[in-house]
């Protein structure tokens, strides 16, 4: 009896001792110090912080900058709205080395404002907006810099070179945006008029809301073989499914060129409709590529 006696006690006593240790464990799993290289959330966080306050000084500045210099700035902005603007010039020069008389008709919209605050608060949103525009490269270098440690080798590879394709697709839209699409487009709308005795004149707040409305997207519209890359990467679409819309695709293309640019010449209508079919055929050979 007591040597069963003890055998009970001493199995208690194992078990507790057991049942401490692993509890122990337990708190040591949970307090212990993260593994080498790795970092906690606080100082995730403080990383982040870090981030953001470098991104916004370095917006604040460029702001600031665009700020000063508001001459420069809206001499810029505001160029496509007379039909001195240099892409009409270039348009006229290349018409006449193809041999055609192609002039287009000369115009000067005014623009006002109605408004007592108007010109000095849209100085300060196109000051912003011009800031976060001209510092994304920064932005993007920053973002990518703190998501890169968390991805492989090849992920970081990929990620950098759709980053970088991102951004150039962007800014070539805002290019195609600033010197052909929005000053066809203000040219016909501002001109336009159902009675001749009907002067249009703009407000200033009009004019940079068509503006930026156009470039963005422009530059959204541009990323289109990025958006094919994706869905050929998921298996969504393939390049014989997107040669076999292609008719389809122009007449799509076509219309959007209709809508974007309002004019009735065909020539207006091919400069728009080209770059994004050309767009069209990259994002074949981008799926096509994915394929292989």
């Amino acid at each position: 009896m007591n040597r069963s006696k003890d055998s009970h006690i001493q199995y208690e006593v194992a078990e507790n001792e057991s049942f401490r240790t692993h509890e122990e464990y337990l708190d040591e799993d949970y307090l212990q110090e993260p593994a080498e290289g790795m970092m906690t959330m606080g100082e995730h966080l403080e990383v982040l912080r870090r981030m953001l306050f470098r991104i916004a000084g370095v917006v604040l500045i460029i702001g600031v900058a665009i700020f000063y210099f508001k001459d420069e700035t809206f001499d810029i902005l505001l160029a496509p709205h007379t039909s001195d603007f240099i892409t009409f010039r270039w348009v006229e020069q290349l018409m006449a080395m193809m041999g055609m008389n192609f002039v287009f008709e000369s115009y000067n919209v005014s623009l006002i404002s109605t408004e007592l605050a108007a010109q000095f608060m849209t100085h300060i949103s196109t000051s912003c907006y011009l800031a976060f525009l001209l510092s994304s490269p920064y932005i993007l270098f920053e973002l990518f810099r703190f998501v890169s440690p968390a991805l492989y080798e090849n992920e970081k590879r990929y990620s950098l070179i759709v980053v970088v394709v991102v951004y150039l697709l962007f800014a070539l839209g805002l290019l195609m945006s600033y010197f052909v699409i929005f000053p066809i487009s203000f040219q016909f709308l501002a001109t336009y008029q159902v009675d001749s005795e009907i002067n249009n004149t703009i407000t200033l707040s009009s004019y940079i809301s068509t503006f930026t409305t156009l470039t963005l997207m422009m530059g959204v519209v541009f990323q289109l073989p990025v958006v094919a890359f994706v869905l050929g990467k998921i298996g969504i679409v393939d390049s014989e499914l997107l040669k076999h819309y292609r008719r389809h695709a122009i007449i799509v293309i076509a219309i959007i060129a209709a809508i974007i640019t309002p004019t009735t010449d065909i020539f207006t209508l091919l400069l728009v409709t080209l770059p994004i079919y050309m767009l069209y055929e990259l994002s074949i050979g981008v799926v096509k590529r994915v394929e292989t």
